[in-house]
């Protein structure tokens, strides 16, 4: 993954299966790439296998870079928000364990503000009757998942169309937000 530079910021979202976090961010004007990977555990290097197992304390995320100057960080936090069950700290939907877990990774402390921020407002929304558990934490590594796991929803669709449906996540989804767009 390139550097970022004064238009190029990171944001880095965990939100159960990678897969499923890839698509919302992917087609978003001002996101310049998505990467899905591991963060927030203790080994280096970690494999997909290791992750999967719950062996390394990572949890599956996906890193976003985009341009602040076309889209906010903000922007990015509500299409998060819509795209989980917030109140879950146990993994999401059909994916259970800590690797699974929800979590805002935050780059700095602007970041961490505006985290708080949003997870506030979805608080005082309502919408969720069980408390926002979604962990906010300090980014520390990030190591991008193998090859395969890229853009999976593009190079596998019917296999992920199918992972997704059979999640739970659609459902769930819909059932919170309905057809209202971020």
């Amino acid at each position: 993954m390139a550097p970022t530079t004064e238009n190029q910021a990171k944001a880095t979202f965990a939100g159960g299966c990678f897969w499923c976090m890839e698509p919302p961010f992917s087609k978003l004007d001002g996101v310049l790439s998505t990467t899905s990977g591991y963060t927030g555990g203790h080994q280096k290097n970690p494999t997909y296998e290791e992750v999967s197992a719950g062996v390394t304390g990572h949890t599956e995320a996906l890193q976003v870079v985009y341009d602040p100057d076309k889209i906010s960080y903000v922007k990015l936090l509500d299409i998060f928000w819509r795209n989980i069950n917030p109140v879950d700290p146990d993994g999401q939907f059909v994916d259970r364990g800590s690797q699974y877990r929800p979590a805002i990774f935050y780059h700095n402390a602007e970041q961490k503000r505006l985290a708080g921020e949003s997870r506030d407002k979805l608080t005082d929304s309502g919408r969720f009757q069980a408390p926002i558990t979604t962990a906010i934490v300090a980014f520390e590594s990030f190591y991008p998942a193998e090859e395969h796991h890229q853009g999976y929803y593009q190079k596998n669709a019917l296999r992920y169309k199918a992972y997704r449906y059979n999640s739970g996540r659609d459902e769930f989804l819909k059932k919170k937000w309905g057809s209202e767009k971020p």
